[in-house]
């Protein structure tokens, strides 16, 4: 039975470093066959079923001064998609502010909606989209809708908004921050009769390392970092939602709300659909009344490797095909969002 067991270990192991392998190949031979500088991108764009690709980087086409194709006076629906971070396959943070700097500039843009749709992610990235749309609400109207998930830094972003409204099932909240996650292997390592050690110069340098228990002083340092962003983001429920400090503190303990309960607490104003929120802004007056919604979202270029990975990830949602991914492999390749971070992930 032990050999069994053994073997079955193996097998995974094999299984896991030859995915691993494979996935790389791909991603070189990839990046050989399709070099892009990092700021190329698609815009892609949607309004009542169209579609128009607007090509790898920022066009200036017909229909007004930026690159968002519309006919005369627009609303547009900014969508906050996936993991907020850098980049990955539904999230660019340089698009986004290009963005909303675009649609402010734009005179034929009346107003922006955002769609989230958002676990949250990293304290950099989040706080620096909700500035920039403080930007752009200084000149224009901003309201945000919320989709199946808008929470932690999701929710942090919809506190730019003048107005947010929530579907009826709709996950937000999780007020909170993680300021870092450690893994201390020291032990299995040790019955094991492995030997790491890192070399370095200050106490808390290797701070976090696998390889090294974590010490009371570097928990201090971690619960510093948490207990700062945490103050950031409960200043912004408060000062968003008019809302006394001390009952933000109640609210903001990292759980998350139906949109229901966010409303019984004043974090969302409304609960409606799409089209409740959409007649909500244009019935802001006559110009508004006929102005088009256009859609803005992002999306990177296609290519072989993106594809390959698609159809994995696609296969691998079935029960029986999700048995032949190891665990270990998908957590390797899921975007993470960078730490400290106001992320909700119910896997926690």
């Amino acid at each position: 039975m032990a050999g069994k067991k053994n073997r079955t270990g193996i097998v995974v192991f094999i299984i896991i470093i030859a995915l691993s392998a494979a996935l790389a190949a791909l991603n070189i031979a990839d990046a050989i066959m399709h070099p892009a500088p990092k700021a190329k991108f698609h815009r892609v764009l949607r309004n009542e079923g169209s579609s128009w690709n607007l090509g790898s980087g920022i066009k200036k086409i017909r229909g007004g001064k930026g690159g968002i194709e519309h006919s005369g006076a627009y609303i547009a629906r900014l969508f906050i998609d996936g993991v907020i971070e850098d980049s990955n396959s539904t999230y660019n943070q340089e698009w986004l502010l290009e963005t909303i700097e675009e649609l402010k500039n734009d005179d034929d843009n009346l107003g922006i909606i955002l769609f989230i749709d958002s676990p949250g992610g990293g304290v950099y990235e989040a706080d620096e989209a909700y500035l920039k749309l403080l930007e752009y609400k200084k000149e224009k109207p901003l309201y945000a809708y919320m989709g199946p998930i808008a929470a932690s830094g999701g929710y942090y972003i919809a506190c730019a908004a003048d107005y947010i409204m929530a579907n009826r099932n709709t996950l937000t909240g999780s007020i909170g921050v993680i300021s870092g996650q450690t893994m201390d292997l020291t032990g299995l390592m040790e019955s094991l009769g492995i030997k790491s050690e890192t070399i370095h110069a200050g106490a808390n340098k290797n701070m976090g390392g696998f390889n090294e228990p974590l010490s009371q002083e570097q928990r201090q340092i971690l619960q510093s970092i948490a207990d700062e962003c945490y103050e950031q983001f409960t200043d912004i429920v408060a000062k968003s939602r008019s809302m006394e400090k001390s009952k933000v503190y109640d609210l903001a303990d990292g759980r998350i709300y139906t949109a229901r309960q966010a409303q019984e607490n004043g974090l969302i104003d409304s609960i409606g659909s799409w089209s409740d929120v959409v007649s909500q802004m244009q019935s802001k007056g006559l110009d508004w009344a006929d102005a088009e919604v256009v859609d803005v979202k992002y999306e990177p270029e296609r290519s072989f490797y993106r594809v390959l990975w698609g159809m994995a990830r696609g296969a691998g949602n079935s029960a029986e095909s999700s048995r032949m991914l190891p665990e270990a492999v998908e957590k390797a390749v899921t975007p993470r969002a960078p730490y400290p971070a106001y992320i909700y992930d119910a896997g926690r």
